[in-house]
């Protein structure tokens, strides 16, 4: 499945023609914007903008930023030939929300549309005129720097509440928190993604093994390793790696899944802003005490990462792993699914849906 990326908008903003005046999606607002700066590869865009009707002109008109922060979360909100109405998307805030819509319709790969709104009013269902989306066609370009509207008649949206992720009561011990803000940025990120693959092998019947270095962590004001289905150490359990001897090798591993006792579904490794070489590798060296079991080597990685994880993934010493490649957004669709429905009778199948393989194989 393709997916954008805040280098892809980026990139393709780049592009428009230089030093034009660019009119926004709706005809009904007579402003002009005009591109001062793209900063490669994800931003902040520097624009101008002002609205002739009130005597403003490109010469008053002020610079103004894109942050690179709303570029990303247009990015991963967008898929392939789904609308996406921008306004509801940042909520209301972000005062250039309209600019960035603006300047993504001129680019080749993207319209604007007006799918039909499905609405129940006491009962009674009816599809009404909807509002302005933009809507993301990579196979179906238009002329650069050109707004397009996409004939979308036979659509209709009916919009539900957005996803919100809750990752409640969450403590790192101090002895992970060793760097600056962002180290710690970090390591919370990572705890939470962990915690939210723990919820999901605890809601999927797995019992799960989170790295020997991370146990300290509490999770609801019980420590990690008291929760229910986490093996407490490798050794003393009987698993299948304590059956291989292959404990040394998997004690640092982020995450591990394992069911009945005769099945490991995944062996994954988390990585937030350091690269996946590191995890790839400690994987590799599970496979080779294992190297006839079957079961799925996942890296777990940002969305914006996805084009690192598959060239490294394709590494010579590491193409043996096939390895899959788990996107945070997917981690939590897949966690939002776990707390809010009473999951059963999901095969291991279930994952592959979320794990995208990426490894290239002629």
């Amino acid at each position: 499945m393709m997916k954008v990326t805040a280098f892809n908008l980026v990139q393709a903003i780049s592009c428009l023609p230089k030093n034009r005046d660019f009119n926004y999606v709706s005809s009904k607002t007579p402003n002009k914007i005009r591109i001062m700066d793209v900063r490669m590869p994800a931003g902040p865009i520097t624009i101008r903008r002002w609205n002739p009707n009130k005597g403003e002109s490109f010469l008053t008109a002020k610079d103004e930023s894109i942050s690179s922060e709303m570029i990303w979360r247009l990015a991963n909100a967008l898929s392939e030939g789904d609308p996406i109405n921008v306004d509801r998307l940042f909520a209301g805030s972000y005062n250039t929300r309209s600019v960035l819509e603006t300047l993504v319709a001129h680019t080749p790969e993207f319209y604007f549309c007006y799918p039909g709104r499905i609405m129940d009013k006491g009962g009674i269902t009816s599809i009404e005129h909807g509002h302005k989306h933009i809507i993301w066609t990579p196979n179906e370009p238009h002329e650069n720097g050109v707004l397009k509207e996409k004939n979308v008649d036979n659509m209709a949206i009916s919009e539900i509440p957005a996803k919100t992720i809750v990752y409640d009561d969450i403590i790192v011990p101090d002895k992970m928190l060793t760097g600056g803000a962002l180290d710690i940025d970090v390591v919370r990120r990572h705890t939470q993604i962990q915690i939210a693959l723990y919820i999901i092998g605890l809601q999927l019947g797995y019992r799960t093994w989170i790295a020997q270095n991370d146990m300290g962590i509490r999770y609801k004001g019980v420590p990690l390793i008291s929760q229910p289905n986490i093996i407490s150490s490798l050794s003393s359990d009987d698993n299948l790696l304590s059956r291989n001897h292959a404990e040394a090798e998997a004690k640092l591993i982020d995450c591990i899944w394992f069911q009945n006792g005769k099945f490991m579904p995944a062996v994954m490794e988390v990585e937030h802003s350091t690269g996946v070489t590191s995890g790839l590798t400690r994987m590799k060296g599970l496979y080779d005490m294992i190297p006839e079991f079957r079961t799925r080597y996942v890296i777990v990685a940002p969305d914006e990462d996805r084009d690192m994880v598959i060239e490294k993934c394709n590494r010579p010493q590491f193409k043996c792993l096939d390895a899959r490649y788990f996107s945070y957004s997917s981690v939590e669709e897949l966690y939002h699914i776990c707390t809010h429905r009473n999951l059963h009778g999901v095969t291991q199948e279930f994952l592959d849906c979320y794990m995208e393989r990426v490894c290239h194989f002629s």
